[in-house]
């Protein structure tokens, strides 16, 4: 999409935030408040293309109930696909007023914000109802996420946790943490690199869209992911073993400006907060349908082999991980709230 016929560069550009310009700019942002006078249009980001099937309707469920529930105040404009801002740009991007909310995974934006990395911590619950009620708004890990994203002028309204990250790979078959040495795994985030590591292998860091060409090439032997990448990416026509475990999970949350968020109405800023609510709730129940119901049965249809470790395998990968959660303390800066936030997802 583009506004008024204007691509991204130009917007960009006329938003006096083009290249690295985006990193420094201010919070000042591009949008007055909506008003009962009347709504004005406010930019919506992400990089994620309606082949997300099971994360784009929670996007849309967001900017349904946002619209309706401010009763025309907001007017949400959605830029998907990358076509405003890409993967990379959609937080500086925010904070410089190019976009008024983003959707983005945390695995982009916890190396900035470490307070995320307790919900994407490999094998912090093999329960994925815990790691789901976990993240609910109102409940303790959301609202520490926003006490420490305040002071650097972020809100998170919402977010879906998704299912649990496989490793998926071409030529090997990973049934043991040996087995990962010398592979070059693609990640997309600090936590996903630090966990290659702890097994032995070498992180990648690259976007999505870019993994299929990269393991065609054999610069990648495989990849750390949800299955919705899997799918979304026409992955499973390539990779050909899947190894079940948590070896990581993040989540598709809706941010906003905290002094943008500030300057609405209350029927705007409570519009905002109940789309948040109905992305956690909503979001997430299609999420999961179409992770269950349909793209891990295209995995297995595809002929990939889904290896499922028993109990003392998985024990022996939970034991080979435990250095990322001494490094993700030291990143937090807070041992003992690092800590607290990991015992309170286990114990949702």
């Amino acid at each position: 999409m583009n506004r008024d016929g204007i691509g991204r560069r130009g917007f960009l550009a006329a938003a006096g935030l083009g290249g690295l310009g985006l990193a420094t700019a201010g919070l000042s942002g591009c949008s007055a408040p909506a008003s009962a006078g009347g709504g004005r249009e406010s930019t919506v980001a992400t990089y994620i293309p309606s082949s997300y099937d099971d994360l784009y309707p929670g996007i849309e469920k967001f900017i349904d109930v946002a619209t309706e529930r401010s009763e025309g105040r907001l007017k949400l404009d959605l830029f998907d696909s990358g076509s405003l801002l890409g993967a990379e740009q959609l937080l500086p991007g925010l904070l410089g007023g190019v976009a008024d909310v983003i959707f983005q995974t945390s695995s982009y934006v916890s190396s900035t914000y470490p307070v995320l990395g307790a919900m994407e911590l490999p094998f912090v619950t093999e329960d994925y109802g815990k790691l789901r009620r976990a993240i609910a708004p109102g409940e303790e890990p959301h609202e520490l996420i926003n006490e420490k994203l305040a002071p650097k002028g972020a809100r998170n309204l919402g977010g879906m946790p998704t299912t649990f990250e496989y490793l998926w790979t071409v030529d090997k078959p990973i049934r043991k943490p040996e087995d990962v040495r010398g592979m070059r795994l693609r990640v997309a985030g600090e936590i996903e690199g630090e966990t290659v590591k702890a097994l032995g292998g070498a992180p990648v860091t690259m976007g999505s869209a870019e993994v299929y060409e990269a393991i065609e090439r054999g610069t990648i032997d495989g990849l750390v992911s949800y299955v919705g990448t899997v799918i979304s990416r026409d992955l499973q026509t390539i990779v050909r073993y899947g190894t079940a475990g948590h070896f990581g999970a993040y989540t598709v949350d809706a941010y906003c400006r905290s002094d943008w968020y500030e300057q609405q109405d209350p029927e705007v800023r409570r519009a905002l907060d109940a789309a948040g609510e109905a992305l956690y709730r909503d979001g997430t129940e299609t999420m999961v349908k179409v992770h269950t119901e349909k793209y891990l049965p295209q995995v297995e249809d595809a002929g990939v082999e889904l290896i499922k470790p028993d109990r003392a395998g998985l024990a022996a990968f939970r034991e080979a991980v435990q250095p990322v959660y001494a490094r993700w303390e030291r990143r937090f800066g807070d041992a003992r709230t690092a800590r607290h936030a990991v015992e309170t997802i286990r114990k949702a």
